[in-house]
């Protein structure tokens, strides 16, 4: 048995995970961020500790614990290098677990280790090559190459969301201009709406509700034939696709799963998505990876982290 965590700005998440990636038992907790680290992680060893109990099984049994994080991790060190919603940098996150518990421990990026749990028990079984993306209030990814976790030498080697795409209106949160997750993410999406919105060029069903919109009310408004909510989708999709053929040109994935809160839309926007990679990727006579949904949902995150042990140990 194995122990995942999905640490998040809003709620810990802690499962217990067998061998075959099934998720047997989880628990959560509100994070409650404002706090120190220090009492964070308190809270993490405690509910580690009452799942265990929860669950009746004992310590030995557990072969190691995971966790993901939304931010940048050392996979060697199980250092959190940088974690911007928890306003973390260098914390020995690993090292402390694994003092408390005496249980090894391992620490990759909340998206990486999501894409972990597709290939074990999700989407992308029985593939050697995939890519994970998913598409929430930013966008991050998983790579799984020749059947490993792939992170890079500084574990930032699946940063999708900063790939530069092209030029925008607006610059990212890391400062740079044309990032992927700043025409592709749900927020990239809410912002073009509301920009189109307030241009009054168009007619939308979308314009009461301004202060109030979100992704699926946009894309619900697409589907319904709205031109404003037609036109933020499409540059969404056209971003997303460069990003995507990018990927193609690069590591040649069999699959790309698409998960997070964007991709709950289902096949409007799937069929969107694998279109304009068609249209737009390099090699016109040959074939690119498949591009599919994601299976797990919420779950990837803890039945992910549980699963790193079993190939890094």
């Amino acid at each position: 048995m194995y122990i995942g965590v999905d640490l998040g700005g809003t709620n810990i998440a802690v499962g217990i995970v067998d061998e075959k990636g099934t998720l047997k038992y989880q628990k959560s907790i509100p994070t409650k961020r404002e706090r120190k680290q220090e009492e964070i992680i308190k809270d993490m060893i405690e509910t580690i500790i009452e799942v265990i109990d929860d669950y009746w099984i004992h310590k030995n049994e557990i072969k190691s614990i995971g966790i993901g994080i939304p931010g940048l991790a050392d996979p060697d060190t199980g250092e959190v290098i940088h974690c911007v919603n928890l306003g973390w940098n260098n914390v020995p996150l690993g090292k402390s677990i694994e003092k408390a518990l005496g249980i090894p421990v391992f620490i990759d990026n909340d998206a990486t280790v999501a894409g972990l749990a597709e290939y074990e028990a999700g989407v992308m079984k029985g593939v050697q090559s995939g890519v994970f993306i998913t598409l929430g209030t930013g966008i991050g990814g998983g790579i799984i190459l020749n059947g490993q976790v792939y992170s890079g030498a500084n574990g930032v080697g699946s940063e999708f969301g900063h790939m530069v795409v092209g030029e925008n209106y607006y610059e990212c949160n890391c400062g740079k201009n044309g990032c992927l997750e700043t025409f592709s993410s749900s927020t990239a999406l809410i912002n073009y709406t509301k920009k189109l919105i307030m241009e009054e060029k168009y007619e939308t069903i979308l314009k009461e509700n301004i202060n109030d919109l979100n992704g699926k009310m946009i894309f619900d408004a697409a589907i319904e034939g709205d031109q404003i909510a037609n036109l933020a989708v499409d540059r969404l999709v056209k971003y997303l696709g460069i990003g995507i053929v990018n990927l193609v040109n690069i590591l040649d994935p069999e699959i790309f799963a698409l998960g997070g809160g964007l991709s709950k839309v289902g096949t409007f926007l799937l069929d969107k998505v694998r279109e304009e990679v068609l249209k737009n990727k390099h090699y016109k006579t040959l074939p690119v990876g498949k591009i599919v949904l994601a299976q797990l949902g919420n779950e990837a995150g803890i039945i992910g982290a549980a699963i790193l042990g079993k190939y890094k140990r």
